[in-house]
């Protein structure tokens, strides 16, 4: 059978069958190394507090839990708007875009190309002649010219370098891996902004309650410094009250400053985060709003679900992947390359005729290269990737081990935090109706000025605890969403 077959066709087969044999060098990918395995298949968080947490799967988008309006608005508008997210974006396009051209370097390429040449040559038997004839003064020259040569031709050139090694597929896994951690890192962006929004919010509503807080304890220190001043106009209180209650006025109007100053960057923030500029939200934003609630249960799920779930760790594993994917890659120029190159043509001196049989040619030639002597090039590339690749494997275990590190500290955080909010609550409670009580006994004249300025100095502070301790554990519960990886859309771009 073989020998009725053309050396070229029987070439060209040999080739195709080694191709469809081919084998892949370099390691297998066998997956991430196992961290921390303890932890990593326990059935709760070790930080776990004993109150206010459930074990079910938290939600991705888990600002709306908190029933906030406004702030779902931010959120979504910064995952929609914001130029971080648009940069991680563009980053994902490239990728896949580059995971396209490692594809197309596998396969074959062709191209057409067409001719028409027209060249007239000197006549040289008439030269001759003529140059004969000069010694005898003879003129009996030729007055012909040579007439002009044409050629057309037409063609189809293809190539393909054939697989043999796998160093072409092995690009093709790493950069498809590579897309993957892009993919990742763009989710991975999406969790650190949303956190960040929220936060943000939280800010702006805790400086906003005491901005309002500090407006009424001055007011209200306001009144009772007329009060007393109207008393010692009436002989019944001693200027040293007066100038106590001037100093305490100031001292809390001194604050009002300050807190607006942080408003207005607050808002200037949330308008930056959400791709406007600054003072954008200041009509949809200024007006008072209380601190977001926080749900009655926190789902926070196990630490299996969240190593699977959060970004950075599944960019992690993807570049690990790559990494390994590459020593293949380089592996692979160890071996000889087998190139198919062929030709199919026409050529004609009349148009007319290009296309007849006879004018046919064809040319097919199986290229082998074989680097033999790169004096360690190709060795230096291998040891090269091999090193990239454990780099890879010790980030993907400290990314790993830095994610479980964070979620228990943000479970611990929390708790704590919850329960220092409780006793900030009931200090707040104590030193209202201690307020109370005390000017009742000073409208009364049975107290001091100086009693009830420090039961007032003490019921505003309190207050003010209580706002930023609830502030802090909003912020706590934002944190330990984005410990756990929560924040990313689906819909990636």
């Amino acid at each position: 059978m073989f020998s009725r077959l053309s050396p070229p066709l029987l070439l060209t087969l040999l080739a195709a069958a080694c191709a469809l044999s081919a084998c892949t060098v370099g390691p297998d990918y066998a997956g991430a190394p196992k961290v921390a395995p303890d932890a990593a298949q326990a059935a709760g968080f070790v930080r776990t507090p004993n109150t206010g947490f459930v074990s079910a799967p938290a939600p991705r988008e888990w600002w709306v839990s908190l029933n906030d309006p406004q702030l779902t608005a931010l959120i979504e508008a910064a995952l929609a708007h914001n130029p971080d997210v648009h940069a991680a974006q563009a980053r994902l396009r490239e990728a896949r875009a580059q995971l396209q051209q490692q594809k197309a370097d596998g396969m074959p390429t062709a191209s057409f190309d067409a001719a028409a040449l027209r060249v007239r040559q000197p006549n040289l038997s008439s030269f001759s002649s003529s140059q004969g004839s000069s010694g005898n003064g003879s003129s009996n020259q030729s007055s012909t010219g040579g007439g002009p040569l044409q050629l057309y031709t037409a063609g189809f050139d293809a190539s393909w370098e054939i697989d043999l090694f796998g160093g072409t597929r092995r690009a093709v896994e790493a950069a498809s891996d590579e897309a993957d951690a892009v993919d990742a890192d763009l989710a991975d962006t999406q969790v650190s902004l949303a956190a960040e929004v929220a936060q943000a919010y939280i800010d702006l509503r805790d400086e906003q309650q005491r901005l309002l807080l500090a407006q009424r304890s001055a007011k209200l220190q306001q009144q009772m410094l007329d009060l007393t001043q109207q008393r010692r106009a009436r002989g019944t209180a001693a200027d040293i009250d007066v100038e106590r209650l001037t100093t305490q006025v100031e001292d809390t109007r001194s604050t009002l400053s300050p807190l607006d100053a942080q408003v207005n960057e607050s808002l200037d923030q949330l308008a930056v985060l959400t791709g406007q500029a600054p003072g954008a939200l200041d009509a949809q934003l200024s007006g008072l709003q209380p601190i977001p609630a926080l749900p009655e249960s926190v789902p926070v799920g196990d630490p299996a679900s969240m190593l699977q779930q959060r970004p950075d760790i599944r960019a992690a594993e993807r570049r690990l992947a790559s990494s390994n994917a590459q020593i293949g890659e380089h592996t692979a120029d160890f071996f000889p390359k087998v190139t198919l190159l062929g030709d199919l043509g026409f050529s004609a001196a009349d148009p007319g005729h290009l296309l007849r049989k006879n004018n046919f040619s064809w040319l097919g030639v199986p290229y082998l290269q074989w680097n033999i002597l790169d004096f360690g090039r190709t060795l230096s590339s291998v040891h090269n990737a091999e090193a990239s690749r454990d780099e890879a494997d010790a980030h993907y275990t400290h990314t790993v081990l830095a994610a479980l590190q964070d979620a228990n500290t943000s479970l611990s955080r929390y708790g704590h935090q919850r329960e220092h909010l409780a006793t900030l609550q009931q200090i707040q409670a104590s030193a209202d109706r201690s307020a109370t009580l005390m000017r009742q006994r000073y409208t009364a004249g049975a107290s001091s000025l100086i009693d009830l300025l420090d039961t007032q100095r003490v019921e505003f502070t309190s207050e003010q605890n209580v706002v930023a301790g609830q502030a802090e554990l909003l912020k706590d519960f934002v944190s330990l969403q984005k410990s756990l990886g929560l924040g990313w859309s689906m819909r990636q771009s």
